[in-house]
């Protein structure tokens, strides 16, 4: 009972923390693309038409998008929030699944001055969409040398309207205000082909490390490219370490009910003192009489970590199906039946089963029978 109720809580635990990270880089996944491309030295670099007909031709590859990302200041009604700018190109719906983060209003139109905000954004700021009486402003720094006399000298200034807003997660929701790559490049004083990353898109099932490889060539080392995990490397971190607490907590509770069975072998061997003797004086060898009960307790382990298997894949597909236990009244706590977790659990229960088994037939010796 002990390693059926340890086996079923791992499992159940394990799947709970597997919906959980899904459910947490959810948020995440709708706006970071497959792989992104970015400077070694710099904010910015220049692509070549021979670059693009190059990332064009990689297997593997879906779709691209330039982009340009730079931290700039925005006005509205006398209030000011200093945020990403987020240029983007007309393939940026391709590579992101934008109408899944759209909240309300509608994804901006390509070389306009329309732009789309994050729902904290909108709060901060109070402002709505379609507000021709107050216009939103962004002001970003002229590069350049000399004395400033005016604010005019000082920034390049746009007045650009809002026509949607996105919803992710209260992080998220103020990070970025997403504008034509044209308007991104004006403001910046970029060249046509000056960009600060390229979003990539990757079919299903592709090989990451051969596309990877061959954007390397393209851009000659001089580019660093990461995945979405890199991109998002201190909350994976964070999610596998609580993941690996857990599961030694549980992994504890599990070595603990299995003193039960240390115990219990110990107690039969006693008990079948006389034989065992019998056994010995037959000439069966002292190594052979520990196998029985090395045997014995491994096969408890495994029955015992099967049938709690069985319970807590039972009742990780209630869960899933049904959505029984809910965080809030809309929202179901997040599971996901992985065969990764069954093996886990098995391979943890045989293990320690074979251990404590291993040290109860140890007690099987000549003094003993003796």
């Amino acid at each position: 009972m002990g390693i059926i109720v340890g086996a079923m809580a791992l499992f159940v635990v394990l799947s709970v923390f597997s919906g959980l990270k899904v459910f947490s880089l959810s948020f995440s996944n709708d706006i970071d693309p497959d792989l992104k491309i970015s400077t070694t030295l710099g904010k910015s670099f220049f692509i070549t038409p021979e670059q693009e007909a190059e990332i064009k031709k990689i297997d593997g590859i879906v779709s691209y998008s330039k982009i340009i990302e730079e931290r700039v200041l925005f006005t509205f009604d006398n209030k000011q929030e200093v945020t990403y700018l987020k240029g983007v190109d007309k393939n940026y719906s391709k590579v992101n699944n934008v109408d899944s983060i759209i909240y309300t209003g509608q994804w901006l139109e390509e070389n306009t001055r329309q732009v789309v905000v994050g729902f904290g954004f909108v709060q901060k700021l109070s402002l709505g969409l379609l507000d021709f009486n107050k216009h939103l402003e962004v002001l970003v720094p002229k590069a350049g040398k000399g004395t400033i006399e005016n604010a005019d000298q000082a920034f390049n200034k746009e007045e650009i309207f809002p026509i949607g807003i996105y919803a992710i997660n209260e992080d998220l929701d103020s990070k970025y205000v997403f504008a034509d790559l044209g308007l991104a490049q004006e403001l910046l004083e970029y060249k046509s082909n000056q960009i600060s990353a390229i979003e990539l898109k990757e079919k299903p099932n592709a090989d990451e490390n051969a596309i990877i490889q061959k954007l390397n060539t393209v851009f000659k080392g001089k580019a660093t490219i990461k995945n979405r995990a890199q991109l998002n490397e201190s909350l994976y971190k964070m999610l596998n370490t609580e993941n690996i607490a857990v599961y030694l907590i549980f992994t504890l509770v599990i070595v603990v009910a299995l003193f039960n069975l240390i115990g219990a072998l110990i107690m039969m061997i006693l008990d079948k003192k006389g034989n065992l003797k019998t056994l010995f004086n037959l000439g069966i060898e002292i190594k052979n009489l520990r196998k029985i009960f090395l045997l014995q307790g491994t096969l408890l382990s495994l029955i015992g970590g099967i049938i709690g298997l069985v319970l807590g894949i039972i009742i990780v597909l209630v869960q899933q199906h049904f959505k029984l236990i809910m965080i809030t009244p809309t929202l179901a706590y997040p599971v996901v039946f992985s065969i990764e977790n069954v093996l886990i659990v098995m391979v943890t229960i045989v293990s320690l089963g074979f251990i404590a088994s291993l040290i109860a037939s140890s007690r099987v010796s000549k003094k003993l029978l003796e």
